[in-house]
């Protein structure tokens, strides 16, 4: 445990409220709580027990208010060290005003996230945690805040830190060999090394493997509404995020520029953009309204390409160009619209066979049909099928940091009985290295600083 100099900051969000909290931590904040608190009960703030919340009157600067503290006893607190919490009413005079007494009385504003870093350094949580905490703080999803939640229980820590138990174990029988080759050491076969790592890969892989969906969880799923004009477009967009968010006419080209709008299905936040249809007009304003539509599919996650009931060569067409996003790990739905219209409708099964591509039948007029897409959408943001008690991979610096780690470990298992041990250990102990930067054990001052630097103060 490391006990550091008093800091404190206010930990609720700033403006009026009912109540505030101003927390400080350090080596003696019960001193400074002594010196700024008088309990309505006949004890002594020194003498107050951990963990109990008592009600008094606040010296601030220049006032007084009338409210509560309770202090927590390192180790058994949020950071590690000693902490005080002082709970206020939430005016912004009044919370101002009790922080700038704790300043006043010797402590040091509070940096970004500097109480979850003293925590990590206090070993109350690891490096992944922190970024999970800092993942439900600005979740804006049932989805991320359960992603955000499982790492920051410590789901991937626990995972990441088995395999670096298996490595460790490989590399003791590797340096035995190395340093002790005569000695007769009782040490792991070739056969026993390579199943180590093997293991070891495969778990990391299936890790892997939930990126995308991590991904999807913890920003949301673009999607792309494409096709040529009055396909419908703007009707989907609407029914699809249950408001009248675009303009709805029978006139072609009415959508100009990209109309956006969002929902929630299935706990994913999906962020719908409504795009100018695409086709050759000599309309200068319409022609800018089909580039932007372009560039808004080349970075959709899903591109929805409306037909408005009848499959035409120049359906066709359009749908060749942009399957080339299929490439790129990226999704085409071919979307058949107004069904409500007789006799205007190709079979979707027809369509999804000769292009390859998932195809529906709906009326985005009447509404039929727009349930199977919510649960088709929906089934492709989740189909990384993690699971729940490990958890998605949602950050880029992990998933990096673990296809780094499963190309070392291959190379070290292809070279396990051709190769020197040293060699062979060396690529093992960067993995294990590797894995390390992500719980934060090896993490360098640089990594740390950049991940603390999001959070706000107070927290």
């Amino acid at each position: 445990m490391v006990l550091q100099e008093n800091v404190s900051a206010i930990s609720t969000p700033s403006g009026v409220g009912g109540v505030a909290i101003i927390r400080i931590s350090g080596e003696t904040p019960l001193a400074v709580l002594s010196k700024m608190f008088r309990p309505t009960a006949q004890i002594a703030v020194t003498d107050f027990q951990p963990f109990r919340m008592y009600t008094g009157v606040i010296l601030a600067d220049g006032f007084e208010d009338y409210g509560m503290a309770v202090y927590f006893r390192a180790p058994k607190s949020y950071t590690g060290e000693h902490v005080v919490e002082i709970h206020c009413h939430g005016g912004i005079a009044i919370q101002r005003g009790i922080l700038e007494k704790t300043f006043q009385l010797g402590c040091r504003p509070a940096g970004r996230g500097e109480f979850t870093r003293r925590a990590f350094l206090n070993g109350k949580l690891s490096l992944s945690s922190s970024e999970g905490l800092i993942e439900m703080i600005h979740a804006e999803s049932r989805a991320g805040v359960v992603a955000g939640y499982s790492l920051y229980r410590e789901k991937l820590y626990d995972a990441l830190e088995g395999v670096r138990k298996d490595l460790t174990f490989a590399l003791a029988s590797l340096n035995a060999q190395i340093d002790y080759p005569e000695e007769g050491l009782e040490e792991l076969t070739d056969g026993e090394i390579t199943a180590f790592l093997t293991s070891a890969t495969k778990k990391l892989s299936a890790l892997s493997e939930t990126y995308q969906t991590g991904s999807f969880v913890k920003n949301g799923v673009k999607v792309a509404l494409l096709g040529k004009p009055n396909a419908g477009k703007s009707s989907l967009l609407n029914r699809l995020i249950g408001r009248e968010r675009a303009i709805v006419t029978e006139i072609a080209g009415t959508t100009r520029d990209v109309v956006e709008g969002e929902t929630e299905m299935q706990g994913v936040r999906f962020l719908f953009s409504d795009t100018a249809g695409i086709r050759d007009t000599q309309d200068t304003v319409e022609r800018m309204g089909v580039t932007l539509s372009k560039k808004v599919a080349s970075q959709a996650d899903i591109a929805l390409f409306l037909t408005d009931g009848v499959w035409e060569e120049e359906d066709e067409s359009l749908l060749t160009v942009f399957r080339e996003r299929e490439t790129e790990g990226k999704k085409n739905v071919v979307i058949l619209n107004k069904t409500d219209l007789p006799n205007t409708l190709a079979a979707a099964e027809e369509i999804s066979v000769r292009f390859g591509v998932p195809a529906l039948s709906l009326s985005a007029k009447t509404g039929d049909g727009v349930a199977t897409l919510k649960t088709a959408l929906a089934s492709f943001a989740l189909s990384g099928q993690a699971d729940p008690e490990v958890g998605y991979l949602t950050e880029r610096r992990h998933y990096d940091a673990v296809k780094t780690a499963i190309g070392l470990l291959e190379t070290a298992t292809q070279n396990v009985g051709f190769l020197p041990c040293d060699l062979i250990a060396a690529d093992v102990e960067e993995a294990w290295r590797t894995i390390g930067e992500i719980t934060g054990a090896t993490a360098p001052e640089e990594v740390i600083d950049e991940i603390f630097s999001k959070f706000c103060v107070g927290k």
